[in-house]
């Protein structure tokens, strides 16, 4: 087992792994190198090109895991809404009407559209050192819902929340994009992915009722199906803007790792779920814009805090960012960080 899996697993005493959502994106040179030849589809539909954004940050910045560079948008595409990027993601259509998702294709057959994926994660998991991890991802439901009935993800969302109650989400997830995204996944993970992510970022958009009676079982049935696929192969899970109140609604699933954003203290998650799941988190990342002097001691006081808790607290604690890696941010905020974090927790192991 790699370093990754063992803390997947909850096994590991020794330093805690460190990967970033967005580890490879605009803020990286390299990345920024390979835009100025590739367009973004180009970028994640070429496995070869894809295999190489993903791979550059592990060669430069030294990180433990390795994320497939791709989109999360892609299933919607699969499904007949058109997609373009201006840079940022649009959807030719809008979810308005039950119609509307009647209309949408559906079925685990579309994963074919997406065979992309698992021959860079092959070409990935071929280059990738062996002590690294690997992650694949999927959009979660709620997450790809709110883009499918709004066209984008920007300015409120009244119409995808409302959506969630008036029959447009079910009739999206159960009969169109369940069975397509349990493939999906699971392509990924034949492909060598250590585990999938489940990335959630509408998820706080959600009142607590609604994230637990909705959604939640929404993930928990696609989790069934994809370990039907692939069993045994551990599932993360990653929310932003969600509060205790969500947290609570996850604890019947069947997760090896729970992803938490900035909001809350590292200490107070570790020692919530430390003894439950694998923690993925939380170090805010706008604070990688400080100047040096100032971001060093607030990287340092982040780890002292999580010294502090026992070490069986630490055991699956994946080290990271409350979310991604922001475009603008400096790369020298990102080494100092990964140096930061060698020294607290004793080199590579």
């Amino acid at each position: 087992m790699n370093l990754f899996q063992k803390t997947l697993a909850m096994k590991n005493d020794g330093r805690p792994p460190v990967w970033f959502m967005r580890q490879a994106g605009r803020y990286h040179s390299h990345y920024q190198k390979l835009k100025e030849r590739y367009t973004f589809m180009e970028l994640c539909r070429i496995p070869e090109v894809a295999c190489e954004t993903t791979m550059g940050p592990i060669r430069d910045f030294d990180f433990d895991a390795a994320i497939l560079f791709s989109d999360l948008l892609f299933p919607l595409e699969a499904m007949g809404m058109g997609l373009t990027y201006e840079p940022g993601p649009k959807l030719d259509r809008k979810l308005e009407t039950l119609a509307d998702v009647r209309k949408l294709q559906g079925g685990a057959q579309l994963a074919e559209k997406l065979s992309f994926q698992g021959k860079a994660m092959e070409l990935i998991r071929k280059e990738l050192p062996r002590e690294k991890g690997l992650l694949g991802f999927v959009g979660g439901p709620a997450t790809l819902f709110c883009y499918a009935v709004e066209g984008s993800h920007s300015g409120e969302l009244s119409s995808a929340i409302t959506g969630m109650r008036d029959g447009r989400f079910r009739a999206f997830f159960e009969e169109k994009l369940l069975d397509l995204l349990a493939e999906n996944m699971a392509l990924q993970a034949r492909a060598g992915a250590d585990t999938i992510v489940i990335m959630d970022t509408s998820a706080g958009e959600l009142d607590a009722a609604s994230f637990r009676d909705i959604e939640v079982p929404a993930i928990g049935e696609l989790i069934k199906r994809f370990h039907a696929r692939c069993p045994g192969v551990p599932v993360s899970y990653y929310s932003k803007g969600t509060g205790p109140a969500h947290w609570m609604a996850l604890d019947d699933l069947p997760l090896a790792c729970v992803g938490f954003d900035w909001r809350e203290s590292i200490t107070d998650i570790l020692s919530l779920w430390g003894r439950k799941t694998a923690v993925q988190g939380n170090f805010d990342p706008n604070l990688l814009f400080l100047d040096s002097r100032e971001l060093e001691p607030r990287i340092r006081a982040f780890f002292e805090e999580a010294l502090k808790l026992p070490k069986e607290s630490r055991r699956g604690w994946v080290c990271g960012l409350g979310h991604g890696v922001l475009p603008g941010t400096p790369e020298a905020s990102v080494r100092l960080f990964l140096k930061l974090q060698r020294e607290a927790f004793g080199g590579s192991a």
